[in-house]
């Protein structure tokens, strides 16, 4: 039904963390019954206070027992102690609404906002900020002598705030009135020294500032010099590459406070960061860290000294020094939305994930600038693996001359700085398969192992990003027609490298999107198809049976290109039956009436014109098909459309109605009768 639109993505889902538990030899949380657990929270001595909220907080990470909290009205009950007198109680009551959050969803965050969490929260988040630079401990004794409570206060609350701005618009409208800004960016200049506080603020600056006009007044050159300052900072690990990639997302959110004749320059440093995170493989990263680790953890079973100790650094690091901050022992900080409840002496597995993290937001901010004026609610998450396709990467980037996907119809100063920091380059190494021997780590490593889903979501977004850059590129800048035959090769080569097609929802999502799209440009500039017939009917029929709406209309559309090309042909009748026969039986049997549009569309465009269309259609009996079919079409739309579908969904499906009737005229007039 016409070409396909490029999408938008969203903040990710978030994950559960906060306190674990920390206090042994009194009985596993998860036995404690929800009402008595509660009643603890208005004991006199804070201890037990403590003890209540994180044996809370670590049921609340299992999804089927938060109804029972919520029945008996956790959210008001832990509400007020994150105002609590001691720090602890304060710490762990805000851990515990944080995992509520987070595993709940958005109806519980609704519910959240609507009990009135958004007071002592924004009360609590402001009293930290100024008491920031005290450096205050616990009023009774610092049983951690390396804790700062107040950060890790801060980092708590930031987290909760940020799941709840995430699902809920009238927490951000609190966000703005109150100005929390001022508040969460205090946080932000703690980065050199606390750069898990300073990765909480960013990923919640970058989910306050989406689509939030009321906010952009409030970015004066103070504010706006926080986030330049993180942008600049040199430190090389993981960790602030994350946070340099997530305050460039922010900066683009806010892109229209930035005075014009600053624009060219501040585009220039977003996507220098975005190609600086995605130029480190992420698959040698994780051979090289996995090795570190090794060594550690083996130095750590002889007797330690200060030589060894050094060696381990010195050796295995890929980052600064000044990272490698010593987190207390059983408390488990969540430096972003996917590594929550890694081992506090993990830090070689959380610097990968924070790579991988980096290289996803960079590819998904990427997709935003290319699709800026067209959102959508698209949803993403998951996996494919392999390995090789490089020899494609080398030759079609050299081909075009450096010029390989040139995103022309974007603004000058996106267009430019996508040329100068080599992004079309590095989306397409990103579109590879994984690094063989990186998954075969991951694989035999059971900590590690939830990296091979990472790494899978970089590859998805990467494809992705192929689909939204080839929607707004010049042809000629993409390198001309060799380039697009070789990316038609790699893609192909995606599909039909492993002795079984994928089918993994996420992965054929991405992939069909961008041959859609790749095919739509090819079959404009009448360049040859590189795909074999046999090839595309078998990925239709692995697409077609997937769970996801998308995938079904994409590879019914890409059968309708690829066939409306076949159609100018000759002695292609033969395909196009099979083609035809395809389409005809989802048209008729498909349950989602937008995918049987799309397949009425396709027909449209494959029997629209040409000898070898025609004798086709004739042999499959397309006419009597499509007239038999049009008043069940009609009678679905009628008993169907309305509630199931969107406005935009229902006037493309009377466009398709309106076709259907004016393509059987124009058959019979071809003199096509019923058999």
């Amino acid at each position: 039904m016409g070409k396909s639109r490029a999408r938008r993505f969203r903040r990710a889902p978030f994950s559960p963390a906060g306190p674990e538990q920390r206090r042994g030899g009194e009985g596993a949380p998860e036995e404690e019954p929800a009402a008595e657990l509660l009643e603890k929270l208005q004991h006199p001595s804070a201890e037990v206070r403590e003890y209540a909220c994180a044996s809370i907080s670590k049921l609340l990470q299992q999804k089927h027992v938060i109804p029972a909290f919520l029945q008996r009205d956790v959210v008001r009950c832990l509400g007020p102690l994150l105002m609590d007198h001691s720090l602890a109680v304060r710490e762990t009551a805000a851990g515990a609404l944080r995992n509520l959050s987070a595993c709940g969803g958005f109806e519980v965050c609704d519910d959240m906002v609507t009990k009135d969490i958004m007071t002592p929260l924004v009360a609590l988040l402001k009293e930290c900020s100024t008491g920031l630079d005290t450096n205050q401990l616990s009023p009774k004794k610092c049983r951690e002598m390396n804790k700062n409570y107040i950060e890790d206060i801060a980092n708590e609350a930031i987290n909760l705030l940020w799941n709840v701005c995430e699902c809920n618009n009238t927490a951000v409208s609190i966000f703005n009135k109150e100005g929390c800004l001022e508040a969460v960016l205090h946080y932000m200049k703690k980065f050199s020294t606390n750069v898990d506080l300073a990765i909480s603020v960013a990923n919640c600056l970058q989910a306050v500032t989406e689509d939030n006009p009321d906010l952009l007044s409030s970015f004066n050159a103070s504010a706006q010099h926080v986030l330049e300052t993180v942008m600049l900072c040199p430190e090389s690990t993981m960790k602030h590459i994350l946070l340099r990639t997530l305050i460039a997302g922010t900066i683009w959110n806010i892109k229209d406070t930035i005075p014009p004749g600053s624009l060219g320059s501040m585009v220039n440093a977003i996507l220098k960061i975005f190609s600086e995170s995605l130029a480190i493989d992420a698959g040698e990263t994780i051979i090289r860290m996995n090795e570190a680790e090794k060594n550690r953890l083996k130095l750590a079973a002889e007797p330690e000294t200060e030589e060894n100790m050094s060696d381990v650094i010195d050796n295995c690091v890929l980052s600064e020094d000044d990272d490698m901050e010593e987190i207390p022992k059983g408390k488990v900080r969540r430096e972003n939305d996917i590594s929550d409840l890694l081992p506090s002496d993990k830090w070689e597995l959380k610097e990968v994930t924070a790579l991988l993290m980096a290289q996803q937001t960079a590819l998904e901010i990427i997709v935003n600038m290319c699709c800026s004026e067209d959102p959508s609610d698209d949803e993403w998450e998951e996996l494919s693996s392999s390995d090789e396709s490089d020899l494609f990467m080398e030759n079609s980037y050299n081909e075009g001359g450096g010029l390989l996907m040139s995103p022309l119809c974007l603004s000058d100063e996106v267009n430019s700085a996508f040329l100068n920091n080599l992004i079309p380059k590095k989306i397409l190494e990103k579109t590879a398969f994984p690094n063989s021997v990186a998954l075969d780590i991951c694989m035999h490593n059971p900590s590690w192992k939830p990296l091979i889903k990472k790494l899978n979501a970089v590859q998805c977004r990467a494809l992705t990003c192929l689909h939204s850059i080839l929607l707004v590129s010049d042809v000629d800048c993409l390198g001309g027609a060799s380039a697009l035959q070789s990316l038609a090769q790699h893609l192909s080569q995606l599909v039909f490298s492993k002795t079984e097609l994928p089918t993994d929802t996420e992965f054929l999502e991405a992939i069909t999107s961008a041959l859609r799209a790749l095919l739509q440009t090819m079959a404009s500039k009448n360049i040859s198809q590189c795909m074999t017939s046999e090839q595309l009917l078998a990925l239709c029929e692995a697409g077609i049976h997937s769970s996801n709406a998308s995938v079904r209309v994409n590879v019914v559309s890409i059968l309708g290109i690829s066939g409306s090309v076949l159609a100018k042909g000759q002695d292609t009748a033969e395909t196009l039956k099979m083609i035809g026969k395809f389409l005809l039986e989802v048209a008729m049997k498909e349950s989602s009436l937008v995918v049987a549009g799309e397949a009425l569309d396709a027909l449209f465009d494959v029997f629209a014109d040409g000898k070898e269309a025609e004798k086709a259609a004739v042999q499959i009996k397309l006419l009597p098909a499509l007239k038999e079919f049009q008043p069940v079409f009609k009678m679905r739309m009628r008993k169907e459309g309305k509630g199931q579908y969107s406005t935009d969904q229902l006037c493309v499906l009377d466009n398709v109605k309106m076709n259907l009737r004016r393509f059987i005229a124009y058959q019979e007039t071809l003199g096509k009768t019923p058999a």
